[in-house]
């Protein structure tokens, strides 16, 4: 301290003090003018950078909505990060809703992006082969039905919950948003794992399993909203009150029970024992077209109204495709024995499983009534379809179903089958829409040496899908061919195809072909803790339990009030639309 005082006396004391003073003072002021000026720079970037981390914290009320309904997810990360990397998403979400809006938009622009990879493949790869064409063609259909779908959800979403009730838009949405999932596992399936597709397949798979993924968490995301809405709309005394009112108009004409979604104009149509026809088909030429795709061809597109084809008697050998912009077409036949569709597409000639449908139906509200689809290719030949349905709503009454493998591929959407036979050996119903038949006789047939016989195989691929197979008030059995030889080929009730299978049988006659075990693994232990494996009330000398499957996603239903919920009025909701088939179904149990 002496030393520094002594310092500053000196200098105070010297020639031309007062000058030096001023100067250093001068620039200490500078110098701390500066360190302030430094500091107030650093305090306002420490400011900005502190405000970004907030922005981008959970504390920010659009992150804490995405987090919230990401939730709910498979794949909750991809969710996030999906919806929080989109422009101006901050402004957007400000609800549960907006967040599957944002997911759905960027879900459709990757879709897009898939359709002009294989487009692409198509174009420029060489060598390809004629089924890894066809394959890649499937990929391009079920593409387009997928932008269709998600459009579709969102424009049903921009109305949610206003045009419809709560329940029919739940079904709805869930329905579309199941729907492309599907699709995109239909795509891929089109290819093998291991084969020499396995390139092809490989070109495709990142783009496809990124779209089913962002689909399963729109899915989630719809499922947990609606849930929610409809549970606290139905805790209410108006929902009380509405339950008993559509209970109530359910039981009525004549004791029949109608689900909603036929509407009775249809169900008139499919009762009355005279229909005019819109056009006639006559393989003679007595009619207005000599083939059943010339007729399709030619019915107008989107229509509101029914077109009526009446199909005459005869023996059809074409491949007929009703395209999704054929709405509201009807195929009616002289008789089940009598208007046969055939074909013998299979996959071992070199068609795809998808492809090698007798006929294919996309376009919604597809009816049909008195008249046979069928596949002769063989068991020998394996995979080939009779009749694919993936138009949603569509019901089948009176009708023949007929082939060995994969007789009936229930693709994807809503479908009901009143009073068919369907006859097959392999997978012989399989798919993953909801499908639910009634008052059916389900036959198996007898395979090919060394094969089982599977009654379904149902597809399920996401726990969230509205999908399952539900055979109720039916008669399983053998054919002819079948039942001097059962003993040689065991007959099972089904077998998981994908993860979370869904099969439920109930109230339905089993007789002794099918195996006392009841049910067959896909491979291994595949599926046995996720599948849903349900029978109630069955009857017949195949419809003991004792014996069955001890698989944990197995059981054997008690429950009236869990049975209920795979009734056609809860499993196929919105069901206003089977009313108008005029098909004797019961909505309950």
């Amino acid at each position: 301290m002496s030393n520094s005082k002594q310092a500053f006396a000196g200098t105070s004391d010297s020639g031309g003090g007062g000058g030096n003073q001023k100067k250093r003072r001068n620039l200490f002021l500078v110098l701390f003018a500066t360190l302030l000026l430094v500091a107030a720079v650093i305090g306002a970037v420490a400011g900005v950078n502190s405000r970004q981390k907030a922005s981008s914290s959970d504390d920010h009320p659009s992150h804490a909505i995405i987090k919230s309904a990401c939730r709910s997810t498979l794949y909750p990360e991809l969710c996030f990060s999906a919806v929080t990397s989109e422009p101006g998403f901050s402004e957007r979400v400000t609800s549960q809703r907006d967040v599957i809006e944002v997911s759905l938009n960027i879900t459709t622009r990757a879709v897009e992006q898939n359709f002009f990879t294989v487009e692409k493949l198509i174009a420029k790869r060489k060598g390809l082969t004629e089924r890894e064409k066809t394959a890649l063609h499937d990929c391009l259909e079920t593409i387009d039905e997928t932008l269709d779908e998600l459009r579709a959800a969102l424009a049903d979403l921009k109305l949610y919950p206003n045009k419809k009730t709560l329940r029919q838009h739940a079904d709805d949405l869930k329905t579309l948003i199941s729907s492309a999932i599907t699709n995109q596992v239909t795509c891929l399936d089109g290819f093998s794992h291991d084969g020499a597709d396995k390139k092809v397949r490989g070109a495709l798979e990142a783009g496809q399993v990124h779209v089913e993924r962002m689909c399963s968490n729109a899915l989630a995301m719809i499922k947990n909203m609606t849930d929610t809405d409809v549970a606290n709309y139905e805790m209410s005394a108006v929902g009380k009150q509405s339950r008993r009112l559509l209970a109530a108009a359910a039981a009525e004409e004549g004791g029949v029970r109608w689900p909603e979604w036929m509407p009775a104009a249809d169900r008139r149509l499919l009762q009355a024992t005279e229909v005019k026809a819109d056009v006639v088909v006559a393989a003679d030429g007595s009619g207005d077209f000599k083939t059943i795709a010339a007729a399709v061809e030619a019915a107008p597109q989107k229509s509101s109204k029914r077109y009526v084809i009446k199909i005459k008697a005869g023996v059809y050998r074409e491949n007929v495709e009703v395209p999704k912009k054929k709405t509201n077409i009807m195929f009616l036949g002289d008789g089940r024995t009598n208007t046969i569709i055939t074909g013998s597409r299979n996959v071992v000639d070199g068609s795809t499983t998808f492809h090698s449908a007798t006929v294919a139906v996309v376009g919604e509200r597809f009816l049909a009534r008195d008249l046979t689809f069928e596949n002769t290719a063989g068991h020998a030949k394996h995979q080939a379809v009779a009749l694919r349905v993936g138009g949603d709503l569509s019901a089948f009454y009176n009708c023949d179903i007929l082939a060995y493998q994969d007789t009936l591929y229930v693709h994807n959407n809503r479908q009901f089958f009143i009073n068919c036979l369907i006859a097959g050996t392999v997978d012989f119903i399989f798919g993953n829409s909801a499908a639910v038949f009634q008052d059916c006789d389900i036959h198996a047939r007898r395979p090919g040496s060394g094969q089982k016989n599977m009654v379904t195989a149902q597809g399920r691929v996401d726990p969230n899908q509205n999908t399952g197979i539900v055979i109720q008030k039916c008669r399983i059995g053998a054919t002819k061919d079948l039942e001097s030889v059962k003993g040689s080929f065991r007959t099972f009730l089904g077998r998981p195809w994908k993860q979370y299978s869904r099969t439920v049988i109930m109230q339905t006659s089993i007789s002794d072909v099918i195996d006392p075990v009841g049910w067959h693994e896909w491979n291994g232990d595949f599926a046995l803790d996720t599948l849903y494996y349900g029978e109630y009330q069955n009857t017949g000398a195949g419809a003991g339990t004792s014996k069955r499957v001890n698989w944990k996603g197995f059981k054997v239903i008690t429950s009236a009030s869990e049975a209920q919920g795979f009734s056609a009025a809860n499993f196929v909701s919105g069901s206003t639309w089977l009313g108008s088939t005029g098909f004797p179904f019961s909505l309950g149990l």
